[in-house]
């Protein structure tokens, strides 16, 4: 399943894209959760229940139609506007030079074990929004990232427990104001603007995803104003997911809706020559294969 939160009058309600096309209003078909982060907290209950709601939306096999896709019935929106898919994760961890070919384009060593910083909720902004570049800094990058949201209680799992407490996954930049990175020698405020984690443009289930070894295979690019920036694959990861989630529940209890970004392959605006940084104007497209587009625009 594709979770995504709607635009719905004033606000915003979780929502499931319908096989059809469209997005089922999970509220209006009768489920109790205001956001992703309610259905995620329910645990099998709250997957079990939007599985119901979309085959109640389904309704009865339209005549004639020779056994093919159910009519779409009930509070099924298909204009809707997507917006971020998580508002309240306790914790955005992240991890940096994951890609081996990444380590290289900044002259960096393979990292022994996962380099990890935090970003705020503050950075959170949803597909197809604006991100306001700020004025103080001229050297604004980007890094197209796999995001895996946590479905379990995760604390002091194997790598084979890890994979049993992943919701889902989706698509997210981790920009990156590169001259305070290097400026304050670590890098709380290069990462946290507002705005700086684009983050969408839904959450897709984890039993949508094949797994290679200890992390999903999956093509992973971004574009910049159309152009190829970045083009990897997942598998390249120097830690796979399920390692790094367990390195992380060793210490700290990761909680249902915890976001955690995977790190960035090569192609950064850093690492070419001349280095290519954000402006006004510019547009990104991280795209992840299975899991979807997210797209971004700078002013």
């Amino acid at each position: 399943m594709r979770f995504a939160m709607i635009e719905r009058g004033e606000g915003a309600v979780p929502a499931v894209a319908m096989p059809g096309g469209g997005y089922l209003d999970l509220p209006a078909s009768g489920l109790p959760w205001r956001d992703i982060e309610g259905i995620i907290e329910a645990g099998d209950e709250g997957l079990e229940a939007a599985r119901e709601a979309v085959k109640r939306a389904q309704g009865p096999v339209s005549a004639g139609s020779g056994g093919g896709a159910a009519e779409a019935q009930g509070p099924v929106i298909r204009d809707a506007k997507l917006l971020c898919p998580l508002s309240r994760p306790e914790k955005i961890l992240c991890i940096g030079k994951n890609y081996s070919d990444h380590c290289r384009e900044l002259g960096s060593p393979l990292p022994d074990r996962p380099v990890l910083f935090a970003k705020y909720r503050n950075t959170l902004s949803g597909p197809g929004g604006e991100v306001e570049l700020p004025a103080v800094s001229g050297m604004i990058d980007f890094e197209a990232e796999l995001a895996v949201v946590i479905g379990r209680r995760c604390k002091q799992v194997t790598p084979e427990g890890a994979l049993r407490g992943i919701f889902g996954y989706a698509c997210a930049n981790d920009l990156t104001m590169r001259d305070a990175q290097t400026a304050d020698g670590q890098w709380t405020r290069a990462k946290s603007p507002d705005g700086f984690c684009p983050l969408g443009p839904w959450i897709v289930t984890a039993d949508e995803i094949p797994y290679s070894g200890s992390t999903p295979d999956l093509g992973i690019r971004l574009l910049l104003n159309g152009e190829v920036m970045q083009d990897s694959r997942t598998s390249r990861m120097v830690f796979g997911v399920a390692e790094l989630v367990s390195f992380l529940s060793q210490t700290m209890t990761l909680e249902p809706g915890d976001l955690l970004l995977t790190g960035t392959p090569p192609g950064v605006g850093m690492g070419r020559k001349p280095p290519v940084y954000l402006r006004s104007g510019d547009r990104t497209v991280v795209e992840i294969e299975r899991v979807g587009s997210l797209e971004t625009r700078m002013r």
